[in-house]
């Protein structure tokens, strides 16, 4: 699929009107998906929570933890119809900017080791891996570890 123009995205700070959209995107796209309570506390801590926009229809969220000189990505997605059209990309590479503009010195994440798709956007926006986060996620049957990530700015 070709890429969406930049010029039909744009990025803003996630309200709590987009709370129930958000949540309804993360059960569509995750078998153990963030509560409608887990986003709105990450946007009352102040987190660095995001949207992409196409048009006024969010296609896609962030939240960023700020601490210091570092910054976690916890959770980012774009929903399921609008996948393979770059906005992924786009979307982590102005997430990258937020931790920038905060002064963060490194971004680290999460990726489980069976989403072949995330592992291959975060490989080629350079982040490395550092460790393996055993049973880290819920999952069918048990608990699956996690892959952690981390890159440089």
């Amino acid at each position: 699929m070709s890429a969406l123009p930049r010029a039909e995205m744009n990025f803003r700070r996630m309200r709590p009107a987009d709370l129930g959209v958000v949540a309804d995107l993360e059960k569509s796209l995750y078998e153990f998906p963030w509560s409608h309570g887990n986003f709105r506390d990450s946007l009352e801590a102040g987190y660095d929570c995001w949207v992409v926009c196409h048009g006024e229809q969010v296609v896609g969220y962030a939240v960023l933890m700020v601490a210091l000189d570092e910054s976690h990505l916890l959770n980012i997605a774009v929903a399921a119809g609008w996948q393979n059209h770059g906005i992924g990309r786009a979307f982590l590479d102005f997430m990258l900017g937020v931790a920038r503009e905060a002064k963060c010195q490194i971004v680290y994440l999460e990726v489980r080791p069976t989403n072949l798709a995330a592992r291959h956007l975060y490989r080629q926006a350079g982040f490395q891996q550092i460790a393996i986060r055993p049973s880290y996620y819920p999952a069918r049957g048990g608990r699956e570890d996690a892959l952690f990530l981390g890159i440089t700015l």
